[in-house]
């Protein structure tokens, strides 16, 4: 008999569906996926794996047998400051497809930086024709901040692409063609140089306002700013103030405190901030479906959990 799988999304009816979909089928020949409230009591009790997304945590600790929960998400902030430290481990979506899908975003809107679209932009509500002189690609800094998986496929795409990259990261690092900086330090140092500043850090306390006055300050002369990352990596007010200075040129924000953007907010209607609605790196359900199948027949076979995040660095 096929073990039951408990479905916890918290996501609009068709995404939910979708998923439902296509995890049902990749499942199929491993588990029987159950939506978390068709479960039996028994099924409840039983469960030692369960799918989630972004999940009320009061449904997941309905479920006391569990080893470990994979999240559909690559963030996995909700579940680690809601579930208990002695709960079930949490195993992020990692799949690789997600680092070339980010990685094509960044390359998008580094090349909407580099061509001054922003500025055309707003000549063409202006009215004015005018041409501006155009840099080369490895006349550009672009520097990414996080070299994971994410920031290791962007910084290898835009190098593809001519650009000179820089990267930085909490701990030292090294990655072919690419200067790599590390500490607080490197962090100010990355950031003098570079044209184009691409956000790919993790949320964790130690990533938490790692963007403020101070880092701006730090920035080279008409730098930009993607944040592809997680809204709270950068302080917003300290953000404004830079691009009110007219010390930073222009952002991108993907991310931010509170999602939906409340319509109130201030950045829909900046001059210098470009506003996407958290679509840099959407997961594509069908690859994510067939990994999330992978990991649970592994489990079901011997017993090993995939790769989870370490409680104590947050990722």
């Amino acid at each position: 008999m096929k073990p039951v799988v408990p479905f916890i999304p918290e996501a609009h009816s068709h995404e939910r569906d979708a998923w439902q979909q296509e995890l049902s089928r990749s499942l199929s020949d491993l588990a029987e996926l159950k939506p978390f409230e068709s479960l039996s009591e028994e099924e409840r009790l039983a469960a030692r794996v369960a799918i989630v997304a972004n999940p009320d945590p009061a449904k997941v600790a309905a479920l006391p047998s569990l080893v470990w929960v994979q999240s559909l998400w690559a963030g996995v902030e909700r579940l680690m400051s809601e579930l208990p430290e002695d709960g079930p481990l949490i195993v992020r979506l990692a799949d690789p497809q997600m680092a070339e899908t980010m990685s094509e975003a960044v390359l998008a809107w580094t090349l909407y930086l580099h061509r001054d679209m922003p500025r055309y932009m707003h000549q063409q509500r202006q009215g004015v024709w005018q041409e501006h002189f155009l840099k080369t690609p490895a006349e550009r800094t672009v520097g990414v901040l996080g070299l994971g998986n994410l920031g290791t496929a962007s910084a290898q795409r835009l190098r593809a692409n001519g650009f000179t990259v820089t990267g930085w990261s909490r701990s030292e690092k090294a990655l072919d063609g690419v200067r790599c900086f590390h500490g607080a330090e490197g962090l100010k140092q990355l950031l003098g140089e570079a044209d184009v500043v691409v956000v790919l850090v993790p949320l964790t306390d130690g990533t938490r306002g790692l963007l403020g006055k101070d880092e701006f300050n730090a920035c080279k002369e008409n730098a930009a700013i993607i944040n592809f990352a997680r809204g709270p990596v950068i302080e917003t007010g300290a953000l404004i103030g830079a691009l009110d200075a007219e010390h930073l040129s222009h952002a991108v924000l993907d991310v931010f405190d509170q999602e939906p953007l409340p319509t109130d907010s201030p950045l829909w209607r900046h001059k210098k901030i470009t506003v996407l609605p958290h679509i840099s790196a959407p997961t594509i359900i069908s690859t994510a479906s067939r990994l999330v199948a992978r990991n649970l027949e592994t489990f079901l076979e011997t017993g090993t959990v995939p790769d989870h995040v370490d409680r104590k660095r947050g990722y």
